[in-house]
């Protein structure tokens, strides 16, 4: 940007109440921990990236426990360090408002009064605990937790491993002081402090989400200590500063004041500019259907759809969600029914030829869980194939299908919601094919709304520093200064008949 743009730009800014010095504080810098990837990015308060830089993420085998899968700590932290370290060198520390961590839910570790890891990450991706999910009614009935919780019962949810670390290494539990979930082990390498923040308790299956806290049933039934994890703050809330160790490994300023994120998709939701009551779908080779409510239900009806509630990044609001395979399904079709082509030929090829066939695809029709999610008594399932079907309509009829499994999600949530949804918002790299999100409006009988903005978890996390920083005087003052350029896909004239299919498709999967 051009320095005069830039001196247009704060003059405009100086302008509006809801900014604070903006010539001296505007950036963000968000540690943004993924299962494939970790980055550090800065970003400014107009929502602009000024500087990335990322590396790749794995897991490592657990050297206590043969076969099992963890996440070594000081690897992760050192690729996190080497990434602020480029990302400071392009911009001017000066104008660093704040530093906050977000990453995926559930896991974290124990420590002693000096943040020493008692024992590694169990990872997400560890199959170890998954025996103890299957007999948690070994504890506590499953639907008495649920209700309590809203998680679904996966089997890396964190009361697993609190279970497992009873049952194999309760020495671990004896010493411990704190139980950190993982953006909070990260919080403690910048800054020292030792805090928990709300969302990440929310992906626990151990929360009481009306209390907004740990439910102390869930804790005595499976004899863990409340004071283990110690206050819950919300995110916004500043932990710490940056440490003179933590500023020479990262390039971070010294003192740099540090807030508590948390759980990515709750900050990826409320970055995309979702209101009440306006799912989000983040389309990739998972889809995940999200919405932000002021109600929720927990019911054996909620657990049996799959549905999963989790705490929003603000105090009153649930976020209900459903996920599947998405984009994955149609990767396994292009490589068997396109192997011939790549790229943007690949798909150009594939949409333009599904978009000259009907709906309702020549009859075939498709269950496509190809995952076992389950929703469906057959697994993957392909059916109305006769010697004349065409590819074109195989793949239209993949396409309906996942729209349908989108209505299937849009209509648990609404009734676990209690709210008739007016849009949907749609991101990810699914949200490119136009085919396809004109299904999803037509099926869903919905507009779907895009967004420019392609970074929502790191966007949405870098409000509440801005807000935490006093650059904002509310996360929802930050939000609405963001120009998020919607584009809307309108239904067709197809709704009425994509009602019929779909009641079609719900007998089909029975």
């Amino acid at each position: 940007m051009r320095v005069p743009e830039c001196a247009e730009i704060f003059g405009t800014f100086s302008k509006d109440k809801n900014f604070k010095q903006m010539k001296q504080k505007d950036i963000a810098i968000v540690f943004d921990c993924g299962a494939t990837n970790v980055r550090v990015i800065a970003i400014d308060a107009t929502g602009s990236i000024l500087a990335s830089h990322s590396m790749p993420n794995e897991t490592d085998e657990d050297p206590h426990y043969p076969g099992g899968r963890i996440w070594d700590l000081d690897k992760l932290w050192g690729k996190l360090c080497d990434a602020a370290k480029v990302v400071t060198a392009k911009i001017d520390g000066s104008r660093i408002a704040g530093v906050t961590v977000t990453t995926f839910g559930v896991d974290g570790a124990f420590v002693d009064e000096q943040g020493k890891m008692l024992y590694p990450i169990i990872s997400w991706q560890c199959q170890r605990t998954a025996p103890i999910m299957d007999n948690i009614d070994k504890y506590l009935p499953l639907q008495e937790v649920y209700k309590l919780s809203g998680v679904y019962p996966y089997a890396f949810n964190t009361i697993n491993k609190m279970i497992w670390f009873k049952e194999n290494k309760p020495e671990v539990m004896e010493k411990a002081h704190r139980f950190l979930f993982i953006p909070s082990l990260l919080i403690n390498k910048l800054s020292g402090a030792m805090v928990n923040d709300a969302t990440m308790v929310g992906t626990a299956m151990m929360a009481d989400l009306d209390k907004r806290d740990f439910s102390s049933k869930i804790l005595n039934t499976i004899g863990v200590k409340r004071q283990l994890f110690g206050q819950i703050e919300e995110p916004g809330h500043q932990a710490g500063n940056i440490n003179e160790q933590a500023s020479e490994l990262t390039g971070l300023p010294v003192g740099t004041s540090v807030f508590l994120a948390g759980h990515d998709t709750q900050f990826a939701i409320f970055g995309s500019g979702a209101k009440l009551n306006q799912p989000v779908l983040s389309s990739g080779t998972w889809e995940i259907l999200m919405t932000r409510s002021e109600a929720f239900k927990s019911s054996v009806n909620e657990l049996d759809k799959n549905l999963t509630t989790e705490l929003d990044a603000q105090r009153g609001v649930y976020n209900i969600g459903q996920n599947w395979l998405g984009s994955g399904v149609l990767e396994w079709f292009s490589k068997n029914y396109y192997s011939e082509l790549e790229g943007d030929k690949l798909y150009e090829t594939m949409i333009g030829e599904a978009e000259q066939e009907q709906p309702g695809a020549g009859g075939v029709m498709v269950d496509p869980a190809f995952y076992d999610d389950g929703t469906s008594a057959n697994g993957g399932t392909i059916t109305g194939l006769t010697i004349n079907t065409k590819r074109s309509q195989l793949y239209r009829a993949f396409l309906e299908s996942l729209a349908f499994r989108l209505r299937e999600a849009l209509d648990a949530l609404e009734v676990a919601g209690s709210f008739k949804a007016e849009r949907i918002i749609c991101v990810g790299g699914g949200s490119k094919n136009r085919l396809w999100n004109q299904l999803r409006a037509d099926v869903c009988n919905t507009p779907i709304q895009f967004i420019e903005q392609k970074e929502t978890t790191v966007l949405g996390a870098s409000m509440f520093v801005f807000a935490g920083a006093g650059v904002y005087k509310s996360v929802e003052a930050a939000r609405n200064s963001i120009d998020y350029q919607p584009r809307i896909v309108q239904p067709s004239g197809n709704s009425l008949i994509y009602d019929a299919l779909y009641k079609k498709y719900i007998d089909f999967k029975k």
